[in-house]
Order: structure tokens, then C-alpha cells, then sequence
């Protein structure tokens, strides 16, 4: 029997093998992905209120493109240079849900808390990543950490090439 939508996501933040498994093998499962990163985008949202509009509308972009964006240098990295087996539904399904501990992001919110909750999730999040990569390629921890890490720092860069083009550079002065 699969479990239900809240029994994934905390399931997923608590680094259940059995629960990415699950994930991997339900086809059914990948709007519930969405509906995580979208749950989590909004928390992001929320948590990135005091910076103002532009980035509350950032946030939520930002969630959706990066969970795909990862997902596809995950797969290629995963499949080309580790050896993994995988198609994209499974490294949407496992890597949406890997994201559940970004719910925690609307502490954000709270300028104090944020500055050490957002680190934290963000780490949290790549573990959850490692655990999810590591049941969708159907490999070994050690090939899931560098894919990963890989994976993370390409959607990084491509990431920050994005917003550079969109908003500008002068759009980032400010965080400095």
C-alpha cells in the first residue's frame, strides 16, 4: 500500500530508504513531487518576504526551475559518468521529495533565525538529495555524493548565470 502524501514528505525528511524507494517505482507520484516544491517554494516565499517582492516572486520561480534543472544534471551525471540507471520521472519523483525539509524555509522570515535555519535546511536538503540520488540510480552512497555535489554546484552556477541575466548584476549589489 502506498503511503500517503504527508507520510512521503515526512518520510523523505527523515531520510526513509524505504520511503524513496516508494517514490522511485510510482509513476503516480510525480505531481505529488510538484505539489512539494511547490508547498516549499511558498515557504521559501514567505521566508524571503523582507527582501522584498522581486525576490518573494525569485523564490518561487527559483524552486521549480532548480528542482528540474537539478533533476536533469542529476540524470546525466548519475547515468553517463557513474553508471546509474534512472529516467527523469525517477529523479523528479525522489529529488521533488528530497526538498521537503525547504517547508522549514518560512523561518526566513524571522531575520535571526533565518540566518541559521536557512543553512541548515539547505544541508539537510542535500543529504536528503544524496539518499534520493542513491535510491533512483540504484548506487552506491559514495557515486550518490558526487553526483550530488556535482550536480548541485552545476545547478548553481546555471542558477546564478539565470539571475544575472534576468535581474541584472546590479540587482545583487544590495546583498553586499
Amino acid at each position: 500500500m502506498a503511503s500517503s502524501f504527508t507520510e512521503r514528505m515526512v518520510g523523505a525528511a527523515t531520510l526513509s530508504v524505504p520511503i524513496y524507494e516508494e517514490l522511485e517505482h510510482d509513476r503516480e507520484a510525480t505531481g505529488q513531487a510538484a505539489a512539494v516544491v511547490a508547498i516549499v517554494a511558498a515557504a521559501a516565499a514567505i521566508g524571503s518576504y523582507h527582501w522584498g517582492p522581486i525576490w518573494v516572486a525569485g523564490a518561487i520561480v527559483a524552486q521549480f526551475v532548480g528542482w528540474f534543472v537539478w533533476a536533469a544534471i542529476t540524470l546525466f551525471i548519475g547515468t553517463r559518468l557513474f553508471g546509474g540507471t534512472a529516467d527523469m520521472g525517477e529523479m523528479l519523483r525522489t529529488l521533488g521529495f528530497a526538498q521537503a525539509p525547504g517547508v522549514l524555509a518560512v523561518v526566513g522570515i524571522v531575520p535571526i533565525l533565518g540566518l541559521v535555519a536557512l543553512p541548515v535546511i539547505a544541508i539537510w536538503t542535500l543529504v536528503a538529495g544524496v539518499v534520493a540520488v542513491r535510491q533512483a540510480l540504484d548506487f552506491d552512497t559514495g557515486k550518490a555524493v558526487g553526483t550530488v555535489f556535482f550536480g548541485w554546484l552545476l545547478k548553481l552556477l546555471i542558477g546564478l548565470v539565470l539571475a544575472i541575466f534576468t535581474f541584472g548584476f546590479g540587482a545583487f549589489t544590495n546583498l553586499f
